[in-house]
């Protein structure tokens, strides 16, 4: 990842209602919720919510796939774990954190110092 991949991502991450969005599709998991669930959820209206899932989505922190009549959207872990790793790797001090892959999750697991 560059810093322009970041500050896209970022960009599209500094909107509440994106954020909210962003942060229900990961505890959606990977199968990912529908447009129209996302935007019941937070309350928002559906062409509202329209806008702000494509903007996720174009900025690469969220997917979406057809399903029959709906679309669904799901967090771009991936691309999430790229965009901390970028954060620990390239921003901050060792001393702050360090980033090390979980065998047994497959997951990305940031450490903090003890010293904060």
């Amino acid at each position: 990842m560059d810093i322009q991949e970041a500050i896209i991502m970022f960009d599209a991450l500094s909107q509440e209602t994106r954020l909210k969005a962003f942060r229900l599709l990961v505890r959606a998991g990977p199968d990912g919720l529908a447009a129209g669930a996302i935007s019941e959820k937070l309350g928002t209206p559906h062409n509202t919510m329209s806008f702000h899932l494509n903007h996720l989505s174009n900025a690469g922190i969220v997917a979406s796939r057809k399903d029959g009549r709906s679309v669904i959207y799901s967090a771009n872990f991936d691309a999430t774990r790229d965009l901390v790793a970028f954060m620990v790797r390239d921003c901050c001090s060792v001393e702050f954190a360090s980033i090390r892959e979980d065998k047994k999750s497959g997951c990305s697991v940031i450490e903090l110092a003890a010293s904060l």
